[in-house]
């Protein structure tokens, strides 16, 4: 019956229910809301393994807070996000890629860290005084632990990432930087393996699936909404606050 009804919404009879090897709660781009996530675990399933898809940073206004909560559970799988990815290129590179991360949200981040007097237009030499008081502010273990982020969890016909996957490679192949960034033929072409993708970065009005993706980035930064996919092999659930 399951089979049949997920056959009815792909369009495609190779796309059986998504079913990982264990039970899943997959939650979307956090972005600082702090308070979301937290209103958010209080919802999921005990016997589920809780996957998040990267974006903790950026946007709303705890995105250290976010860190710190997510990086202490050990429980937890967290993957790598393009903020996460622009955060750690800023503190390699601060003259380099500053301009673009504070256009995307590292201002927020870096007040959540305490870091102030922050511009958008600042001197290479403010940068990097800028990126010098970040990283003492995070501590080596919190920067090592977003360095050692992974980028995708593969169980089952379930492939978690962040951004999307090239929808013609295998899991095993994929490469990070599109898992991170995606894929422009992601979105518009459907997958012959019948893996369901499960993944954020693109926002939309409310988290669903359709075709063999499982969209659950619903903008909590920006709608207050954030929501996440309880996957246990019958179909999707979906839990926002």
């Amino acid at each position: 019956m399951l089979t049949s009804l997920f056959r009815r919404l792909t369009g495609r009879a190779a796309f059986a229910a998504p079913a990982p090897e264990m039970p899943l709660c997959v939650i979307g781009d956090v972005h600082g809301c702090l308070t979301q996530l937290e209103a958010l675990l209080s919802q999921v399933p005990s016997d589920h393994r809780v996957v998040l898809v990267g974006d903790y940073v950026d946007r709303g206004e705890n995105s250290a807070g976010v860190l710190r909560l997510v990086s202490a559970r050990r429980d937890f799988t967290c993957l790598m996000g393009n903020h996460e990815d622009m955060l750690l290129q800023f503190l390699k590179d601060p003259h380099g890629e500053g301009a673009r991360w504070l256009r995307f949200g590292g201002l927020q981040t870096l007040a959540s860290f305490g870091v102030s007097g922050v511009r958008s237009d600042m001197s290479p030499d403010e940068l990097t005084d800028c990126r010098d008081k970040l990283q003492t502010a995070m501590g080596a273990s919190l920067v090592q632990w977003l360095t050692d982020l992974e980028t995708q969890v593969f169980t089952g016909n379930v492939l978690v990432v962040h951004a999307g996957a090239d929808p013609a490679v295998a899991p095993a192949d994929q490469k990070d930087k599109t898992l991170i960034w995606g894929h422009p033929s992601f979105p518009t072409t459907d997958r012959r393996d019948g893996v369901w993708v499960v993944h954020g970065h693109t926002i939309v009005t409310e988290a669903q699936s359709n075709r063999g993706r499982i969209a659950v980035d619903t903008g909590a930064f920006a709608t207050g909404r954030l929501s996440a996919v309880c996957l246990d092999g019958s179909e999707p659930r979906f839990l926002t606050t």
